[in-house]
């Protein structure tokens, strides 16, 4: 006797649905098992969470992750940026060194260096905030001669003789971004080695906050870039000091430019032959007053105080060995 329609339609229904513990109907098609995923898809998720998750929340899951892990191409580009918020943020701190995840203090510098280190000489990218210190920097330079993009954001702990030696051990570098940070020592002379040493220099961000006071103008930065930078394509200027002197010796030193960021650069005055010029020159120009409505960082302005002597300083607290 042929099988009936009812007979027929449950066979099928049994194929469709499985059963767990809870008797609830789960889907076939559902059921994912993440450790079949090949390779290359594997580095295609791990890439997009980024260095330090790979280390804190990939390599722990299993052998096969671990093992993928360490495939060097998934640390070419370091991006810290964002990376602690997602720390327990009443717990850590970074200004001092330490994060808390998962019930367990890392050492942030030791957690940094293992990421360079699984890239095997192979990085092109590193991007911190928040946290960084000489002998991270010097670190970096000696395990990446291939460092091609440096940004450093808010960074109050890295020394001028630390750059310079980046700019020796990188001399690749096309892109550099030192974005409200504080440098003990010859500025000056800071700029001047890295735009000698890194010829290859297309990409400047020198930014930090704005000043209304008139009185407080200065074009030594702008001076330097002009005449030891030739190669810029890009430069953000973002609060400097410069005037009409200095704007004017960097239109004439890098002939290159075709992007200009002048925000809160309120000691420069363009109008008339001046302004018409930029203007007719660069594909992309920011005023000094333009909008900062998609700044990534606070573009609230100064009140004028250039001491940063006291600005995060903390005591360095040994807390215990973090987990690898």
């Amino acid at each position: 006797m042929p099988p009936t329609n009812k007979k027929i339609h449950q066979k099928k229904k049994k194929r469709k649905l499985e059963i767990n513990d809870n008797q609830t109907p789960i889907s076939s098609e559902e059921i994912r098992n993440w450790l079949e995923l090949p390779p290359d898809v594997l580095s295609l998720i791990f890439l997009k969470l980024g260095a330090i998750d790979i280390l804190l929340r990939v390599q722990p899951v299993c052998s096969t992750w671990r093992k993928a892990s360490k495939e060097p191409s998934l640390f070419r580009s370091i991006d810290t940026r964002n990376t602690w918020d997602s720390f327990k943020v009443s717990l850590y701190d970074t200004r001092i060194g330490w994060a808390l995840f998962e019930n367990n203090m890392y050492d942030i510098e030791t957690l940094v260096k293992k990421a360079v280190d699984r890239s095997c000489g192979q990085m092109v990218e590193f991007s911190l905030e928040r946290f960084c210190s000489d002998d991270l920097l010097a670190y970096i330079a000696d395990k990446s001669g291939s460092l091609r993009c440096l940004r450093l954001v808010s960074c109050y702990q890295v020394g001028d003789d630390a750059l310079i030696h980046v700019a020796k051990k990188a001399v690749l570098l096309e892109e550099l971004e030192i974005c409200h940070c504080s440098f003990s020592g010859d500025v000056l002379d800071m700029l001047k080695t890295i735009g000698k040493l890194c010829s290859q220099l297309k990409s400047f961000r020198l930014n930090c906050r704005g000043y209304r006071l008139p009185d407080r103008d200065c074009d030594d930065e702008a001076l330097v870039i002009a005449a030891n930078m030739p190669q810029l394509h890009r430069l953000h200027l973002f609060g400097n000091k410069l005037t009409n002197v200095g704007l004017g010796a960097i239109l004439n030193g890098c002939l290159h430019l075709e992007s200009l960021d002048l925000r809160q650069c309120f000691n420069v005055n363009l109008e008339g032959d001046l302004l018409k010029s930029c203007r007719d020159r660069f594909i992309k120009l920011r005023l000094p007053n333009d909008s900062t409505a998609d700044y990534e960082f606070d573009a609230a302005m100064d009140d004028g105080d250039d001491d940063y002597e006291s600005f995060y300083r903390y005591k360095v607290i040994d807390l215990g060995n973090g987990n690898d």
